[in-house]
């Protein structure tokens, strides 16, 4: 009993190692692919427990999540002349566990892949393309001054002299950033196929001129404010001449206006004295000829005043009389 007790312990221990080395478990993050003396022949997708032949075969286990890539930021040409430097991200994810493990092996190899072909696919976009697409995703922005500076011409809104200059600056776009994004992942993802990578998405995550350009473009930048500043304030001059012209039209008008009426004023009294003198002359000219006689002896002849006249002068005539 002893004798068959041990024999039947080993054959037990044996068997539940052979089970131990062809069991194995897959996550639900991850894919497997066996290799037989390191050659690939089947790949496991599911999760869960599987089994594989012991000793024999070995398991290379893939995540099955998506990855991320940073690409290195690059100096890169566009079309209009303008040196960028592109900061580039990436995901990705293993497509075909078997053709991975036969082109790249590991997850470093394939983002040595990914350097290689995603800077090359995306410098060769950029380069191929102005500035303002990598920068602006659409017209937006564009179309929402020109729809005010409608609203301006049609009188629903304020005129603002400065929307003219900056639509007359912004350059419409044609392709756009999340439109050059597409065109890496269509590019990219052709040349990686063949390596069982699939690319999911690409961004341009960081656009920065390079610094010797950059100085330049924020002395233009300056420029053309100063400029807009300027053209502002001569306009603003202009409004300020036709203002204080028509103030001093204004004004001149209602001095002319006051002039006319005081001279109105003047002439209906001036008319209502001689009315009045005709009136008291007609009523008893000798006392009114007394009476303006007596005004003029009061404003003529003062306390100091001294007069040489003949005794026949007609000024002292009342003065004879009496």
């Amino acid at each position: 009993m002893t004798r068959r007790s041990a024999i039947f312990a080993a054959l037990l221990a044996a068997a539940a190692f052979l089970v131990m080395a062809s069991a194995y478990t897959v996550g639900e993050w991850e894919q497997a692919v066996i290799t037989q003396f390191g050659r690939p022949v089947a790949q496991v997708n599911k999760a869960g427990l599987h089994f594989k032949l012991p000793f024999v075969q070995r398991v290379r286990r893939l995540d099955k999540r998506m990855l991320n890539w940073d690409g290195d930021p690059n100096q890169i040409p566009t079309k209009d002349k303008k040196y960028i430097q592109v900061d580039t991200t990436a995901r990705w994810r293993i497509s075909d566990p078997l053709l991975f493990i036969q082109t790249v092996q590991t997850e470093d190899g394939a983002r040595l892949r990914l350097d290689g072909i995603l800077d090359s696919v995306t410098r060769d976009t950029i380069s191929n393309n102005n500035l303002v697409e990598a920068v602006r995703n659409s017209n937006a922005i564009l179309t929402k001054m020109k729809d005010r500076l409608k609203a301006q011409e049609k009188g629903e809104l304020e005129p603002g002299r400065e929307e003219e200059e900056v639509v007359g600056e912004i350059d419409p776009i044609f392709v756009g950033r999340e439109a050059l994004s597409g065109i890496i992942i269509e590019r990219a993802r052709a040349g990686l196929k063949e390596f069982g990578i699939e690319i999911v998405d690409v961004q341009l995550r960081r656009i920065a001129y390079e610094e010797s350009v950059e100085a330049k473009v924020y002395e233009r930048m300056i420029s053309e404010r100063q400029r807009i500043a300027q053209k502002i304030r001569s306009v603003g001059k202009g409004e300020q001449a036709k203002i204080e012209g028509k103030i001093a039209k204004d004004l001149q008008q209602i001095e002319s206006e006051a002039y006319r009426s005081v001279q109105r004023i003047k002439g209906a009294a001036d008319a209502k004295a001689i009315r009045t003198y005709a009136a008291a002359m007609g009523a008893d000219p000798e006392f009114y000829t007394f009476v303006r006689t007596l005004e003029a002896y009061r404003k003529s002849l003062g306390a100091d005043t001294r007069l040489i006249l003949s005794t026949d002068s007609k000024f002292l005539e009342l003065l004879r009389k009496r």
